[in-house]
């Protein structure tokens, strides 16, 4: 369709450093310090303000419109992380990156949800199954990101220096944000005011469900990371946790290509509950490996459940939530599943260091089984309408 391509293309660079930040602050802050609490400290607090902060930017894009917004805070984001690199430059005090970190993290542009918000609007009149292979299109993307993103870093600083990762990640975030604020043709609307005020969508019952969802999906993600690079580590095979965290994005990737070309009838929210299921017992096999070899394998496995899982939350917020505040609706999810992610992370270190890396594994299953339950328990909250109306009872308006 016209003018898809070009943003599309925008929202894969300025995408890529959602996946460079993190691994690239470590580097550079362990590097300088000699410190991995000290450097994961300032990296988790980069994740924890951009949690809290995609929901302000999601409002803020909704009311304004993404390209007033995005040009202002890539420049803010470019400035916060160079603040970072010349604290860590000049040996500044631990207060010093933890401050500049958390700057990183709160102006770094959330394009995910404005990639989407677009999608939805060059389709709103089409076929709703194109909206499906659109989202489905999006899941694989983050999930390209998240293989390459990290191996790109690693690799930047190790070949030219520890400074190098983060610095493009600069480059890549200001030329995304600023090329995909620069296409006006297939920007969502500003949608006014005309009556009756919506309120935030989290106060719609079916997008809370979902938040309260990705936060468990969110804390399998940060904890399975983790007790991997762990897990290896245990086997003695150390330089294998990279690739054994590619098995899993590969698994999603393939799973999403294969979800999004198919047109399904069953009910999105039935879908839901289904892809839940399969993604917890997707992770049994991975409680019971006990060597590298077969936990490949496993990994692989439990990656396939993850993208359309992803593709039919995002679904749902789309078709809950009405046209004007839709980017903050879709940066709820990316906001659940970013403190689920720290949460995770947290969790799964403590418990691999007290029980080992192969025991930890327990905490990733039982996040995605409560996961499960809660979104069986609430599924009736997300029944939408399949016709890509608006629910019942929601006006187009905001």
């Amino acid at each position: 369709m016209p003018g898809v391509k070009g943003f599309v293309i925008a929202g894969f660079i300025g995408r890529l450093p959602m996946a460079m930040l993190g691994i690239g602050t470590v580097l550079l802050v362990s590097a300088v310090t000699g410190s991995y609490a000290t450097a994961g400290g300032v990296s988790a607090m980069g994740s924890l303000m951009f949690a809290a902060a995609a929901p302000v930017t999601g409002r803020l894009t909704d009311r304004f419109g993404q390209s007033r917004v995005l040009v202002p805070l890539a420049l803010l984001h470019g400035v916060a992380l160079s603040s970072l690199l010349l604290s860590a430059h000049l040996r500044a005090p631990d207060a010093a990156l933890y401050l500049a970190g958390m700057a990183t993290g709160a102006t770094a542009p959330a394009l995910g949800p404005m990639v989407r918000a677009r999608w939805s609007h060059v389709l709103k009149d089409k076929d709703p199954g194109k909206l499906h292979t659109a989202f489905s299109f999006e899941s694989v993307v983050d999930e390209t990101i998240f293989i390459s993103g990290p191996a790109l870093v690693s690799a930047l600083a190790a070949t030219v220096n520890v400074y190098a990762g983060l610095i493009a990640a600069i480059a890549f975030t200001l030329a995304g944000a600023l090329t995909l604020a620069s296409f006006r043709g297939t920007e969502p609307p500003v949608v006014r005011e005309t009556g009756k005020r919506h309120g935030t969508p989290i106060a719609i019952p079916g997008v809370a469900l979902l938040t309260v969802v990705f936060l468990g999906v969110g804390s399998v993600f940060g904890s399975i990371d983790l007790i991997t690079v762990g897990f290896a580590e245990e086997q003695g095979h150390r330089g294998a946790a990279g690739f054994m965290l590619a098995l899993i994005a590969s698994g999603s990737a393939i799973s999403g290509l294969w979800y999004g070309s198919r047109a399904w009838r069953i009910p999105l929210h039935t879908r839901f509950v289904r892809t839940l299921t399969l993604f917890a017992l997707g992770l049994i096999p991975v409680t019971l490996m006990e060597q590298v070899q077969p936990m490949l394998v496993a990994l692989f496995v439990a990656g396939l459940s993850i993208s359309p899982t992803l593709i039919t939350g995002f679904s749902l917020v789309q078709r809950l939530v009405p046209a004007g505040p839709l980017t903050e609706g879709m940066a709820w999810l990316s906001t659940a599943i970013g403190f689920g992610v720290a949460l995770g992370s947290w969790a799964g270190g403590w418990l691999t260091d007290a029980y080992g890396a192969h025991n930890a594994y327990a905490f990733s299953f039982g996040c995605a089984l409560l996961a499960a339950v809660v979104g069986m328990a609430g599924s009736a909250l997300v029944r939408v309408d399949e016709t890509g109306e608006l629910p019942h009872g929601q006006s187009g308006r905001s």
